[in-house]
Parts: structure tokens; C-alpha cells; sequence
């Protein structure tokens, strides 16, 4: 019953209102955010957003080493992985929702039909900015408008298929290993996503907002190294990387459990391990 769009607006009115470096650091330590790990003192950030959405610190996350290692995109905590069972759903949390909806694709949802996936949730002690699990070529991205339900557990299990009704930026890329398509889903308060590789994107300016999907795909694809930035959540939510089957071998992950960006989530299937990558 909430007005999600309204509270939405204003929470992010207040996250970039100025305000003392103490109360951030009163924030960072309710949360238990790890500020070391910053890429500046807590006193050179204005707000709570420019400090929710802050770099790290050069070698804060280091990637995993092997040239066969698929990346996490984000800190979080995994809410469910697993493969789109009966081809074209993904099921989290005792409920369901089509891949179709979610991609807001068919043919890109055909192509991704019974591949691995990997859901996590970041919380307001997490690191905000989601970055490629593999390296490719982003080709085409889609901005699909919806609700701005909370994406804690309680919400996940009472509203059926959230994740494909959530607002959410749909960005996909062309692989060594297929398709990779990396969803990033707002929430209540999370309403506006940036994508670092094109200043177009702001879902919450320019018209993003309308509540008319927008679709572009690139004459040009932009490259993007595995581990490199490609987007932000300005607050907190939810990744959803989905691979092609047979292409992607996922590490089993349990519900729960914490992930870092740069760690290993799983291999690239039929490329060599040997070889060193570093952040």
C-alpha cells in the first residue's frame, strides 16, 4: 500500500542532501560498512549517495587469477542460483518468474533458455557498483519501467515474480562463453541505475521514467574487460546474471552466503585455467 514511487523519490532526495561527515560515519558503522575499503576519507563525501555509490580503494578486490574464473558482479549476499528450470523460469524463494519478463526479450530469453544464473542481493553494507563477470562486448540494453517493491526476503516470498516486476535495466553482452546478461533490479529507494559504459543511461532522468520501456542496441558494441565497471545502483538492490546453457559451469552456492565482486562464482567451460588476471 505503499507509495513506492513517492517514498522512492524522497528517500533519494534526502541520500543527496550534504551532510556531516559524522553521520555517515554513524551510518557506515549501524551497517557495519568496512570504510577502508574506500577510495577516499569519509570527510571528502557529501552525502549519503556519493558515499553509497563510492569507489574502492586500488586492490580492495582483487580478481580471482584463473583466465577461466567467471567473476561475481556485485558484493552481496546470494539469494539463489541454479538453472531456469523447464527452460524459460527461474525459480527464488519458494516463487517463480518467466525469463521472457524478466529480459523483457523473447528471442533473447529462447537463447538463454535452461542456462545457469546467479541471484544476489545487495544491502546498504555492500559495495554499489556491478561490474562484468566476463569479458565481451555489451551489444544491446533495455530499461523495462515497474513497481519499486523491497527486495528483502518477506517480499520476495509475498509478491509472486518480483524480480520481473521490479523496475529493472537489462544489460547484455556478447561472450567467449554466449550470451551474458546481467539484470539489475531497483527497489524501493533504488529507483535510479547508471550504466558506466553509456552516459545515456539514468533511469530516473532524461525520460527513463515514463513508464515506456527503451531499448538500444549498439552499432558499435562497447567493450568491457572481465571485472570492469558496468554499472550502478545509486542505493542498494539486486543482480541477476543468466548465461547461456552449457557454457558457464556456476560453483554451488547456498542461499545466504556472502559473495564479493571479483571472486570466483564459477568457470567459462572448455578454456584453459592456467594464466594470471589481477585488479
Amino acid at each position: 500500500m505503499t507509495p513506492q514511487r513517492a517514498l522512492s523519490s524522497v528517500i533519494g532526495w534526502g541520500a543527496r542532501r550534504s551532510v556531516p561527515s559524522g553521520f555517515i560515519r554513524s551510518f557506515a558503522q549501524q551497517y557495519g560498512i568496512d570504510v577502508s575499503e574506500a577510495d577516499r576519507p569519509l570527510a571528502e563525501y557529501s552525502g549519503l549517495q556519493e558515499f553509497f555509490t563510492r569507489r574502492l580503494r586500488p586492490g580492495a578486490r582483487p580478481f580471482d587469477e584463473k583466465l577461466d574464473a567467471v567473476l561475481s558482479p556485485a558484493d552481496g549476499t546470494v539469494v539463489e542460483s541454479g538453472f531456469a528450470s523447464g527452460g524459460d523460469t527461474i525459480e527464488v524463494k519458494q516463487t517463480s518468474f518467466s525469463l521472457p519478463e524478466l529480459v523483457a526479450d523473447v528471442d533473447l530469453a529462447r537463447t538463454l533458455e535452461g542456462g545457469p544464473f546467479l541471484v544476489t542481493y545487495l544491502s546498504p553494507r555492500d559495495y554499489h557498483r556491478v561490474h562484468a563477470p566476463v569479458a565481451g562486448e555489451v551489444i544491446a540494453w533495455s530499461h523495462v519501467p515497474g513497481r519499486l517493491f523491497p527486495v528483502n526476503d518477506r517480499s520476495v516470498k509475498r509478491e509472486p515474480g518480483l524480480f520481473s516486476r521490479n523496475e529493472r535495466f537489462v544489460t547484455t553482452m556478447a561472450t567467449e562463453v554466449g550470451l551474458c546478461v546481467v539484470v539489475m533490479v531497483a527497489a524501493v529507494g533504488v529507483g535510479h541505475i547508471t550504466a558506466t559504459y553509456d552516459p545515456e543511461v539514468a533511469t530516473h532522468a532524461g525520460g527513463f521514467s515514463s513508464g515506456v520501456s527503451r531499448h538500444k542496441r549498439f552499432e558499435r558494441p562497447v567493450r568491457l574487460d572481465r571485472g570492469q565497471e558496468l554499472g550502478i545502483f545509486n542505493l542498494g538492490s539486486t543482480t541477476i546474471v543468466i548465461f547461456e546453457p552449457r557454457r558457464v559451469e556456476l560453483h554451488p552456492q547456498s542461499p545466504g552466503s556472502a559473495t564479493r565482486m571479483g571472486a570466483a562464482i564459477g568457470r567459462m567451460m572448455g578454456r584453459a585455467a592456467d594464466g594470471k588476471v589481477g585488479a
